[in-house]
């Protein structure tokens, strides 16, 4: 199903969209859940909870809609300053996910990969994202970008690293080594919760992303949220630093 399959069904926006001009590579720093359980006066687990009900969803709508690569800003290297109770919670949820969500992407042809320093996550969590991403390997109607314990500079330190092992010092050799290096950059970049900064993701990637900041909190995000940004970014002229 594409744009044309969704005009007939419950997203109006969809009649405006231009299927031709839909970004290849949609990024999103999934913000807010903390907030969204707190006006709930809920637990901050609730909110991360409802938050990967949501992901699952635009998951699925992106890739009827033609998305070709959807990167997800699950945990960052700065998340393990939050209390242990929470970080405890959050690993497990990523248990969980990943053993019930690896056969969902393959049956839809979705290829699961990691973006992170994930030597640093527990040894089962490791072994769950390997298997995954095994399993789902063949995926061909989108990739699924997951970054966990990801931070951008993080990312640069260690491709530079590797680079200067190499001792050949282009763009090109940079490249090769980032975490995922045939993963086109993000053409949009959508942050909810009204924050409006980048947060150390995709640092070198996003040099000419479009960049979409809602206030919407990432557990109220909707399909119809997801279609409004990519109406702004079709609305854009990108000119990657030409006239």
């Amino acid at each position: 199903m594409r744009i044309e399959g969704l005009k007939k069904g419950l997203f109006p926006l969809a009649e405006k969209i231009n299927p031709e001009r839909l970004p290849l590579h949609v990024a999103i720093i999934m913000d807010g859940n903390g907030r969204w359980a707190k006006k709930r006066k809920l637990p901050r687990v609730k909110g991360h909870e409802k938050g990967t009900e949501v992901l699952r969803k635009i998951i699925e709508f992106s890739a009827n809609i033609g998305i070709k690569y959807l990167t997800a800003f699950a945990f960052s290297k700065e998340n393990w300053g939050r209390p242990e109770e929470e970080i405890n919670f959050l690993m497990n949820l990523l248990r969980r996910y990943l053993r019930k969500e690896t056969k969902n992407l393959k049956r839809n042809r979705i290829k699961l990969s990691i973006a992170g320093d994930r030597e640093e996550l527990p040894i089962d969590v490791q072994e769950l994202m390997r298997k995954a991403e095994e399993e789902t390997k063949k995926g061909e109607r989108m990739e699924l970008i997951l970054a966990i314990n990801y931070g951008g500079r993080s990312e640069i330190m260690r491709a530079a690293k590797f680079m200067s092992q190499e001792g050949e010092f282009t763009q090109e050799a940079f490249r090769r080594h980032l975490f995922l290096p045939h993963v086109q950059d993000p053409d949009l970049l959508i942050r909810t919760s009204g924050e409006q900064r980048i947060s150390n993701f995709l640092l070198w990637q996003i040099a000419y992303t479009e960049l979409y900041f809602t206030p919407v909190l990432w557990p109220d995000f909707s399909e119809e949220e997801f279609l409004k940004a990519i109406l702004d970014y079709q609305g854009r002229e990108r000119r990657f630093g030409r006239i």
